[in-house]
């Protein structure tokens, strides 16, 4: 589920929580790290969790209808109980294994923001792609999985409202967001009718590998601070300290700490991985400055015999 730039963004928002909290906790920092990335797959499960919700209000809709005297929009549909007996949905729905995950980590309380699950039934059923669905008699699960698909798609990931929710909730789930969304997407464009429980139930990461280049990357991030910034003044005789950018600063601290420290990733790897960071979490002009002094630095280090890599690395 979280890929290693996912990893170097969590390393990122830890040291830069520490910077602005003038914390000296490496402890803390850790901690910080990894209830982070943990709070990323509840983050997910919460997401899942909505979608049985919505199948469920769904279902007491039906229920009420059919005890209703005077006729409704849902009346005028060949059969009112589609959208309900939808695989994909009864797949989550029915998923034992993940209602008993939901229960565990006490997320399995949507009901107590019942508000939120009535604001996106009401879009899913004001929805084009829902009432084309349920206009057609005849279904089949390619055509469930569809509608599941352009339905998180296009009414539950950019729901501005839950995305609000979500952030009050926990701050640093608003950098989770869109990786989570993306994430379903994959999982439900794959899904297949035989899929075991489990399949809604992925790791959070590959390999245990990866929780600990996150531990050493921070670690050794924060401990060599002194030397990293050192090894970026060198690079930048006029550089200004109170005028770059503290997220600039803390990439090409982690940049150079992984040249040096991690003889598996390769150096390219590494550049693009924070060039690719910068833009997106930093200026406009930040992956120009950032790659320039990496560049400067990979060239040195190459002619010093500084740099040790092995194998083909990670992403």
């Amino acid at each position: 589920m979280l890929t290693r730039r996912h990893i170097r963004v969590k390393v990122m928002q830890g040291i830069y929580a520490l910077t602005q909290s003038h914390s000296d906790s490496l402890e803390k920092q850790e901690k910080f790290l990894r209830v982070s990335i943990e709070n990323m797959y509840s983050l997910y499960l919460l997401s899942l969790g909505l979608l049985i919700e919505v199948q469920q209000m769904a279902k007491e809709q039906v229920k009420l209808s059919s005890k209703k005297y005077m006729a409704n929009a849902s009346d005028e549909f060949p059969n009112k109980e589609k959208f309900i007996n939808n695989e994909v949905m009864l797949q989550l729905a029915s998923n034992g294994p993940l209602k008993e995950e939901l229960e565990r980590r006490k997320l399995n309380n949507w009901y107590l923001n019942e508000e939120y699950v009535k604001i996106i039934y009401r879009e899913i059923v004001a929805s084009e792609s829902y009432q084309k669905y349920m206009s057609i008699p005849s279904t089949s699960y390619q055509a469930d999985k569809e509608l599941v698909i352009d339905l998180f798609r296009n009414v539950i990931a950019p729901n501005e409202k839950i995305y609000d929710h979500f952030e009050d909730d926990k701050l640093t789930w608003v950098d989770d967001i869109p990786i989570v969304n993306t994430f379903i997407l994959k999982q439900l464009k794959k899904v297949t009718a035989d899929k075991a429980n489990t399949y809604f139930l992925p790791q959070l990461v590959q390999d245990e590998d990866d929780l600990d280049f996150a531990k050493k990357l921070l670690v050794k991030t924060l401990l060599n601070n002194e030397v990293l910034v050192k090894e970026i003044e060198g690079k930048t005789p006029n550089w200004d300290k109170d005028r770059i950018a503290d997220v600039d600063a803390i990439l090409l601290k982690m940049a150079i700490c992984e040249l040096l420290n991690f003889p598996s990733i390769p150096e390219r790897v590494t550049i693009n991985e924070y060039l690719e960071i910068a833009k997106e979490y930093s200026t406009p002009k930040s992956s120009i400055f950032i790659n320039g002094i990496l560049d400067n630095l990979v060239k040195d280090y190459r002619a010093e015999g500084k740099l040790k890599k092995v194998g083909r690395g990670l992403l």
